[in-house]
């Protein structure tokens, strides 16, 4: 594989937090094995598979090999700015995907920031990016939920709270929990709403189900295997019509305003017909 140019910015201490594969090996970037060979110290979420990944890319870390995942982040962050902060070179590497990413890494860049200890990206394969691209459903506007919660009241709630959201909802999910997360889902947005169980992204047995939240709920019922990303279609934006709108026109007008300029004015602001107020709000009467 090519190294790439240095992850490192200038000669001090900083802090670079790196994309690991979340599949393929062949997916690690260039600057990753450069930045795994230079490190100082390198904070991995599992260590054990940071040093079988470094075998399959072909490098050996000289720098301390450390551990940092979610039971230690609290105590371990300041630790590592420290670090940082004397001159060290701090990688920090989650299991896969990019730290801080539903991974261990928010706390750490929190604690450098207030220290004014610099902090740069390395970035790399994304299971969030890479489940919307292929999904099939909306990529304009998105946003990552994490993992639903565990408890069926909370899950329930956290799901009724998202239902009228419009954008695209990415989440990751254990996959014992998909098809009671699907379930759930289905009752909350509508088991017509579109979605994609995506799992095993970029290995062997990669599959991607597309359809609606009913069908996958029921076919994940016989068991789901692997790492999940789940991919939900927002909500279609609701269509007003004038008899929506009617009992404001005649509110206005009671008020004193002219009907006709009362259905003016409740036009302008909900796009609706001026003249289809008008005569609803006639019929109305």
């Amino acid at each position: 594989m090519a190294v790439g140019g240095s992850p490192w910015r200038g000669e001090g201490g900083q802090i670079v937090l790196a994309a690991t594969p979340i599949g393929d090996a062949g997916d690690a970037p260039p600057r990753l094995v450069r930045a795994l060979g230079e490190a100082d110290v390198v904070a991995a979420e599992d260590t054990r598979r940071l040093v079988a990944l470094a075998r399959r890319l072909g490098v050996w870390v000289p720098g301390e090999l450390v551990s940092f995942h979610e039971h230690n982040e609290r105590e371990r962050a300041p630790w590592l700015v420290g670090l940082a902060a004397e001159g060290k070179r701090v990688l920090v590497v989650s299991d896969a995907g990019m730290p801080s990413v539903s991974d261990p890494g928010y706390r750490l860049v929190g604690a450098a920031v207030k220290e004014d200890v610099a902090v740069s990206v390395l970035p790399g394969p994304s299971a969030v990016l890479t489940a919307l691209a292929v999904s099939g459903l909306a990529t304009d506007r998105f946003c990552f939920e994490g993992f639903a919660p565990r408890r069926p009241g909370d899950r329930d709630r956290a799901f009724a709270a998202l239902a009228d959201e419009p954008r695209t909802m990415v989440f990751f999910e254990s996959p014992h929990r998909v098809a009671e997360t699907l379930a759930a889902m289905a009752r909350a947005f509508g088991p017509e709403r579109r979605a994609a169980v995506c799992r095993e992204l970029t290995k062997t047995y990669e599959e991607v189900r597309r359809g609606p939240l009913g069908e996958l709920a029921a076919w994940a019922q016989e068991g789901v295997r692997g790492e999940v990303t789940l991919v939900v279609a927002g909500a279609e934006p609701a269509v007003a019509s004038a008899e929506d709108h009617v009992a404001e026109v005649l509110e206005r007008a009671a008020a004193g305003e002219r009907l006709k300029d009362a259905a003016a004015a409740v036009a302008a602001r909900t796009g609706l017909s001026k003249r289809d107020l008008y005569q609803a709000a006639l019929d109305a009467r």
